[in-house]
């Protein structure tokens, strides 16, 4: 699928800002900030456009998978979230979203989670634990027993039950013990899911006790159909995107991808095109729409969808982003945890952002402006989007520091 198949009068041609725009849209930024206050309905439909919410342990401002919702629907109650993922589910309020390893480890509709574990993804890092599994079979099987009879409950506290030995004190993060090497393959297999968190700590329960009926109940799903479907998510949420974008949003294997985009392509059910500046044919969803105008105002952080695959975004906003979080300080061009600005249909600027909750103060640790950008409007609505961040954050507020560009003075002034 490295060129563009058929006769090319046969593929259309859309220009670059009309995939721009198209992108936007599917991504949620052409709809209107609901007016009132976000419902558990505003986070479903949401959840139904984007799937996945990537999870991550970085706090310095914000747990990611919140940020996406804030950036797209405005302020809202983070427990709303919450108790769509983590809450125990009730005949009236059921579990709309449960934990897998998607893009990363993300947030995805409960009925997704049958689509990932059909063979369709390429193998996992839990598959390194297969041995272990299989050597300590004993170990599994009481694993199994303690969640299903105490769950939900974490990897050490079952270590303790158990009588296993944690890993060494002082040990890395990733020098686990065996039991919770054996929690995240059974994790992985599907046989333990996240029943709950706290402190954003995995509590692991068994899947029957977490996903509804109907989605335990279903008929297993060929790879091949569950890649299709996931392909078809991923046109979807991204509007339109080549071969490889579409795979990378569920991390799908290169074969099951492009089989999928060509049966999809054949069926009719994404559609081949030509973007200007593309050098690969890209892939239209059917549903995708382009607005004449984008009026858009938001912050990203660095694990939003729109910004996963660091090539598109060049390729569409002609803006090069990193995530420097484990780039050595003196090295960081731009910051630790740096969040681009979204205005209308650009990015326009990139701010590091520091949640001080102990001062009450959201921390503009650097701000940097982009070329073709006029400096008074981003400050100005720059410095509105980090109040209203700020205001839900429940920080008073906005403190500008020094290093940055010809932003910083503009900005410093504009949040005052």
């Amino acid at each position: 699928m490295s060129g563009f198949a058929g006769s090319i009068s046969q593929v259309r041609t859309i220009t670059a800002a009309a995939a721009r725009r198209i992108a936007l849209a599917a991504q949620g930024f052409s709809e209107p900030k609901p007016a009132g206050p976000l419902t558990r309905r505003h986070l479903g439909r949401l959840i139904e456009r984007l799937r996945l919410l990537q999870l991550d342990s970085v706090n310095v401002a914000v747990r990611a998978h919140y940020m996406p919702v804030f950036s797209r629907l405005g302020a809202y109650r983070r427990e709303l979230l919450d108790e769509a993922a983590w809450a125990a589910p009730t005949a009236r309020r059921p579990r709309m979203l449960v934990e897998y390893w998607a893009h990363e480890a993300c947030l995805l509709p409960v009925s997704d989670w049958p689509l990932l574990l059909s063979g369709a993804k390429r193998a996992g890092w839990w598959c390194n634990y297969r041995d272990l599994a299989e050597r300590e079979s004993v170990l599994v099987n009481d694993v199994l027993a303690a969640v299903k009879e105490i769950g939900p409950v974490d990897a050490g506290t079952l270590e303790r039950l158990l009588g296993v030995a944690s890993r060494p004190r002082g040990g890395s993060w990733w020098n686990r013990s065996d039991v919770k090497r054996i929690c995240e393959w059974l994790f992985g297999t599907g046989q333990l899911t996240t029943g709950t968190r706290v402190n954003f700590q995995r509590l692991y329960d068994l899947p029957e006790r977490v996903l509804p009926p109907e989605v335990l109940s279903a008929s297993p799903v060929e790879p091949a159909v569950a890649a299709r479907r996931l392909v078809g998510h991923a046109a979807a949420a991204l509007g339109v995107a080549t071969e490889p974008e579409l795979r990378d949003y569920y991390r799908l294997g290169p074969d099951a991808s492009r089989a999928a985009v060509a049966e999809l392509a054949a069926a009719g059910e994404l559609e081949m095109v030509r973007v200007a500046g593309w050098s690969a044919p890209g892939y239209r969803h059917p549903g995708a729409h382009a607005p004449r105008r984008i009026e858009a105002r938001a912050l990203l952080c660095p694990f939003d969808p729109l910004i996963w695959e660091r090539t598109r975004i060049e390729r569409l906003f002609g803006f090069r982003y990193r995530i420097e979080i484990y780039t050595p300080e003196h090295r960081r061009e731009h910051g630790y945890y740096v969040f681009p600005f979204l205005l209308d249909d650009a990015l326009v600027a990139r701010v590091d952002l520091k949640a001080d909750r102990k001062d009450g103060v959201l921390r503009v640790l650097s701000a940097f402006v982009e070329p073709a950008a006029s400096v008074a409007r981003v400050a100005a609505e720059l410095a509105a989007e980090l109040r209203t961040m700020a205001s839900w954050l429940g920080l008073s507020t906005v403190a500008v520091g020094e290093r940055g560009d010809d932003l910083v003075g503009p900005l410093t002034a504009a949040v005052r």
